[in-house]
């Protein structure tokens, strides 16, 4: 990657690179030795019914020493029962008991891995019945009680706001500000036979400017945070995601003082 725009970082799903070698690996490691890396995982499984995977975990570990990435996350949300991962990341009830096992699943990451964790809210398409806790008062309990950090994915609080009659300006007022070290941004979609009473995180188009405003208040409150613009679908080439890079900056002039 010979990209020279000052401040540009790159995320990777380490699921993709867990292995003991072959081109996938040596493009990693070739791009980490020119930008920073994000590590983003997602199968982990925090939320799930099971023990952590060791040998997941082991293999992430050995990622971790190798790239030295200067993040690393995972989303609230369950991914895997017994020997079967699924390719989704599934809502969980938000009560006392699971809220016990995310502190636990999140203590044994960060002390496995030496790095401090990132927790991510995950897009809501239902509502799920049984929460005793606001997701942000949940994610903020999982901080007070592991010392982990948050990823706010903002273009998904977008998305459950829309699907679940929520308001994302009220989950953004009770959120810990002060845990925040990482921002999602992507484009959505509408499902295609509800339309616009079902939105779809697809990760295939631009922030939407409803996304974009969101951002830009919450970038106002509590200033510049390292932020990965997301598309993973329908993927242009690398000068058409320099430009949303830009337009995103130009939205938040604040960017114009700090740079990850």
């Amino acid at each position: 990657m010979q990209a020279q725009a000052e401040g540009l970082w790159f995320e990777v799903h380490p699921e993709n690179y867990m292995a003991d070698g072959g081109p996938r690996p040596r493009m990693l490691a070739a791009l980490a030795g020119r930008h920073p890396v994000s590590l983003h995982s997602v199968s982990l499984s925090l939320a799930g019914p099971d023990a952590l995977d060791l040998a997941h975990l082991r293999r992430l570990r050995q990622l971790v020493d190798t790239v030295k990435p200067i993040r690393l996350s995972e989303h609230l949300a369950w991914s895997r029962l017994g020997s079967r991962y699924v390719p989704d990341l599934l809502p969980v009830p938000r009560t006392a008991s699971m809220l016990d096992r995310v502190v636990a699943h999140v203590d044994q990451v960060q002390q496995f891995t030496g790095m401090r964790l990132a927790l991510e809210n995950p897009s809501h398409y239902l509502r799920l019945q049984g929460h005793e806790f606001s997701e942000p008062h949940f994610l903020n309990e999982v901080v007070r009680r592991t010392a982990c950090a948050l990823l706010v994915d903002v273009n998904n609080l977008a998305v459950s706001a829309a699907n679940i009659d929520q308001r994302a300006s009220d989950w953004l007022a009770e959120i810990n500000v002060e845990a925040i070290t990482e921002i999602h941004l992507a484009g959505h979609s509408e499902d295609p036979n509800w339309g616009a009473q079902l939105l779809i995180d697809s990760h295939d188009r631009p922030v939407s400017d409803a996304v974009l405003d969101l951002y830009t208040a919450l970038c106002r409150r509590i200033g510049p945070r390292p932020t990965l613009i997301e598309w993973d679908g329908d993927v242009p080439d690398f000068d058409r995601l320099l430009q949303e890079r830009e337009r995103v900056l130009a939205a938040t002039p604040m960017w114009s003082m700090a740079h990850d």
